[in-house]
Parts: structure tokens; C-alpha cells; sequence
């Protein structure tokens, strides 16, 4: 699974690298209104809380009612059941776990243990964030280069920023991802219920969570190269 994954992210950064070749060598400036992007590319940014269209140099401290709204925002985005839906299926085609079978009753229960787990990670990562005033929006880079790019990108999977702007280790981001893969070994079968079980799944969120977080660094690069071919 950890081989498979460093494949995929691989493939990712020599993709996007063959994006950024295209374009010319100054620093990545993203409109703050994406209004020339397609509403789906609109809708993904905001499901990726924005993900890359401010830079780390435009941080301001979140107030409290914003970081609910972005909350209930992630809990209610169509893209998060998109997402848990689409995590069911390969669970579905790996049959894992066994114990739940196949057909519509076994995708449901995978589907509910998905949203489960990512409900329950959510809401850990909100109250602890709230505590610790950590903020776990990812910020473009503002950088050159793919390497420096990606070590950043790489780096905010497991970081936060406080209010005076500072990253450090996210106690919430941490907590939370732990929250979700532990307690929902109370209600999966035998097969997955041990504490070795739920170490593997926190591993595999966060390897996930630092993959997506390159995603977002590069996303805007992307959207910005799908309005330049629609200008032309």
C-alpha cells in the first residue's frame, strides 16, 4: 500500500512538473476570483478550502465563526460524499473488509464506515483547532521550483499555522486523523478491529493528507493553464 502510494505521488509531481515546464519561470500569481474557471474547478477550490488561491503571505488569523463556517462547509460538501463514495468502491473491489461481503448491503457499509471515520476526524480536527488556534488551510507556497514546492507541500500535510502565523506540529490535524481511524475500530468486523489496524489507517490518511496536500500547491497552476487555452 505505502510502495503503491509513493508510485501515485510520483506519477503526480513528474505530471505537474511537465505543467510547470509550459509556463514561463515567474512566480505562480493566481487570481484571488477564479471567475474564468469552470464551476467544477470552482467548487473544488472550495472544497479544498481554497487551496492554493491565497499565499502563506497573506495569512490572517481565522476568527472563530470562520473556522465553523469552513466546518460546516467540509461536512456538507456533495465532494466529501463524492470522495467517501468513491473510497467505499476500492474498499468494495478489495472486498476489505471480508466480513462485509459484496452487493448493495456491503458498499453501504463501507460507505458508512467511510463517512463515519472522516465525520469523526472533521469534527476532532474543528474542536482541537479551536483550542489550540491552529489553522490547517493549506497556503500556496508563493516559491519556485517543484522541488521546494513539493518539500512545502509535503511538510503542511502534518503542520499548522498558529495566529501569529507560525506552523508548527498540528496537534489537531494529528488528533483528529487519529480520532477517526481508532474509534471506528469499535464497529468494524474482526478482521480490521486491533490497535495495529487502526495504526495503519492513521498512516495511510496522513501519507493521503500530505499526497493532497501537493495537489493543492499545484491545483491552481492547473486552473490557471485551463483559462489561458480558453482565452486562446
Amino acid at each position: 500500500m505505502i510502495n503503491r502510494t509513493i508510485y501515485a505521488l510520483g506519477i503526480l509531481i513528474l505530471t505537474l512538473s511537465s505543467l510547470l515546464t509550459a509556463q514561463d519561470r515567474d512566480p505562480v500569481t493566481v487570481d484571488q476570483n477564479p471567475g474564468g474557471v469552470s464551476r467544477q474547478i470552482n467548487n473544488l477550490f472550495n472544497y479544498l478550502n481554497m487551496a492554493g488561491t491565497k499565499k502563506a503571505t497573506e495569512f490572517r488569523p481565522l476568527t472563530q465563526e470562520e473556522r465553523s463556517k469552513i466546518y460546516l462547509n467540509t461536512m456538507v460538501s456533495p465532494l466529501g460524499y463524492l470522495k467517501a463514495g468513491f473510497s467505499a468502491a476500492i474498499d468494495q473491489w478489495k472486498d476489505s473488509p471480508s466480513e462485509w461481503e459484496q452487493g448493495a448491503s456491503g458498499y453501504g457499509k463501507r460507505f458508512a464506515n467511510i463517512l463515519g471515520q472522516y465525520s469523526i476526524q472533521r469534527t476532532v480536527t474543528f474542536g482541537l483547532g479551536s483550542v489550540f488556534h491552529e489553522d490547517n488551510r493549506y497556503f500556496n507556497s508563493g516559491k519556485k521550483g517543484l522541488w521546494t514546492r513539493t518539500g512545502y507541500a509535503v511538510a503542511s500535510g502534518v503542520l499548522a499555522r498558529r495566529d501569529d502565523g507560525s506552523r508548527h506540529l498540528s496537534i489537531s490535524q494529528l488528533g483528529g486523523v487519529a480520532a477517526g481511524a481508532f474509534i471506528s475500530r469499535s464497529w468494524l468486523p474482526p478482521s480490521q478491529h486491533s490497535a495495529g489496524d487502526g495504526a495503519v489507517s492513521f498512516g495511510i490518511t496522513m501519507s493521503s493528507n500530505m499526497g493532497f496536500a501537493v495537489v493543492k500547491e499545484f491545483l491552481p497552476d492547473v486552473g490557471r493553464l485551463i483559462r489561458n487555452r480558453r482565452k486562446k
